[in-house]
């Protein structure tokens, strides 16, 4: 049997497996019984009582918050605690994510800020500064999957929060002093790549205290929280440093410090870790090995890499194209993004994944196209209705192509031994194409400077990523859409 696929927001699991190669250690009886076929009615009887008294019903706990006895499967087990135990641990992850995103995107809104405060930086300098933490955050996902099972979720979520600490405080401090090198900037820049690794601890921890029959629901509230942080520090951060006479640009990274501490001791105070679940690195080996994995990762850098790319880069293009726009509007991109991924995964469930993600590349490349009018246009309006789209595009795309992810990797499975090695395999997938994808937040920033470098203007990257949406599309429909292909008949 399959899970059900799910909305899926921002790097959700829709297969409703644990990410990255992760999964729950499972529970085994807490005793057996032994006995010959002689063995009267009554001894089997007191031995199966005995053993299901043994059986626990309700969550096991042991000292530093450690949950001994999972088993969110269980029925009685999930009404008789297990349930609001899981649900206070999702509040807090998501508290935590969010935090993770904002400092993740806090150079975005930082960077247009920056030569008003005295730092004279060229175009390709400010979108190194954008382009630099996304490079960060992607690299560092993978570990963070599997510090979950080495240090428990409870205590990494602390760890993690706390880590936030040094980008916030960096970037307090460099901001007030424009004679930093920009190395020196660069290095200040890069630590807010550790927000983009909370995504995935966050999700693989969550994954484990839900049944499959809710997991994905519970996945895609976790993760859209995350995805709203990017628009909520656009949002937040311009309103902050202006308060008052002047702009006060450390204000943006003091913000965060002591929300990173509450955010940390809300982690310890009121979340858990479980000891029943484990890195699983075979099923990681085998997503590797895997055509597939490679393919879907490829194709979410077109659509979550879109997401992280446009909403980093989006307030400079703003500040940079159209001096006297409003900053404050850049928020609405990232919001966009965030909002209609889950509407991308539920329009997935009865499309089909293939077809709608190549149908957001259509998008994609609409408004890619739109902004390249509006570049030459000099139309603020049809520029900023045009980056809109390319959010739309990037959230319904980010839904789809995870909705995929089962169904391909749950084609031509025969029995249930096959179906269970299969999705273990998925979520390995899950977890390299989320880190993988999240490299596009590098990419694009990167091209729009590589193109104004190299020609004087952004409209050659934007050529370029049409064409990338093209392939992309084309390559679906070939592997997973194409009539006669092996994965039609699937209905990926």
């Amino acid at each position: 049997m399959s899970a059900p696929p799910q909305p899926s927001p921002t790097g959700t699991s829709p297969t409703g497996t644990s990410p990255a190669g992760t999964s729950p250690a499972g529970t085994s009886p807490a005793g057996t019984v032994n006995g010959d076929e002689a063995s009267t009615s009554s001894r089997t009887s007191a031995a199966t009582a005995t053993t299901a008294r043994a059986t626990p019903t309700a969550p096991a706990r042991t000292r530093g918050r450690w949950i001994d006895h999972w088993d969110p499967e269980d029925t009685v087990f999930w009404r008789g605690g297990g349930r609001a135990i899981a649900r206070r641990n999702l509040s807090f992850s998501i508290a935590a994510e969010l935090l993770g995103f904002c400092v993740w995107a806090l150079w975005s809104v930082v960077v247009p800020l920056l030569p008003g405060a005295g730092f004279d930086l060229t175009l390709n300098q400010q979108f190194w500064l954008i382009a630099l933490p996304s490079l960060v955050g992607a690299t560092i996902r993978i570990p963070y999957t599997f510090a979950v099972p080495r240090f428990g979720g409870r205590n990494w979520t602390v760890i993690s929060a706390l880590l936030l600490l040094l980008p916030a405080t960096a970037l307090a401090w460099v901001v007030g002093r424009p004679e930093t090198s920009f190395g020196v900037l660069l290095a200040c820049a890069a630590l807010a790549g550790f927000g983009g690794g909370n995504f995935a601890s966050s999700m693989t921890n969550i994954s484990f205290f839900f049944p499959e029959a809710e997991k994905g629901k519970a996945l895609g509230l976790n993760a859209a929280g995350g995805n709203l942080g990017t628009g909520v520090v656009q949002l937040v951060v311009p309103a902050v440093v202006a308060v008052g006479a002047g702009t006060h640009l450390d204000r943006a990274g003091l913000l965060f410090i002591p929300l990173a501490v509450l955010a940390a001791v809300g982690a310890w105070r009121f979340m858990d870790n479980l000891t029943g679940v484990r890195s699983d690195y075979r099923a990681f080996a085998d997503a590797t090995r895997t055509r597939h994995t490679w393919i879907i990762s490829f194709l979410y850098i077109g659509t979550f890499g879109s997401f992280i790319g446009y909403a980093g880069a989006f307030p400079t293009l703003l500040k940079t194209q159209f001096p006297h726009a409003p900053l404050q509007l850049a928020f609405l991109g990232a919001l966009v993004g965030a909002l209609t991924r889950p509407l991308g995964g539920a329009a997935a469930d009865r499309v089909g994944g293939a077809r709608l993600t190549i149908a957001s590349f259509a998008i994609l490349g609409v408004g890619a196209f739109a902004a390249i009018t509006g570049l030459r246009q000099h139309s603020f309006g049809l520029f900023f209705a045009a980056f809109l789209v390319l959010f739309v595009g990037a959230g319904l795309g980010n839904g789809a192509t995870y909705r995929m992810i089962p169904a391909v990797f749950r084609a031509g499975a025969t029995d249930a031994a096959t179906l269970a090695v299969r999705r273990k395999a998925a979520a390995g997938c899950l977890g390299i194409a989320g880190a993988v994808g999240a490299y596009g937040g590098f990419l694009i920033p990167r091209g729009f400077a590589m193109a104004k470098q190299a020609y004087g203007s952004l409209v050659p990257a934007l050529w370029v990523f049409i064409g990338a949406y093209a392939v992309m599309a084309l390559v679906t429909y070939v592997v997973y859409a194409r009539r006669g292909s092996a994965l039609a008949s699937e209905s990926v």
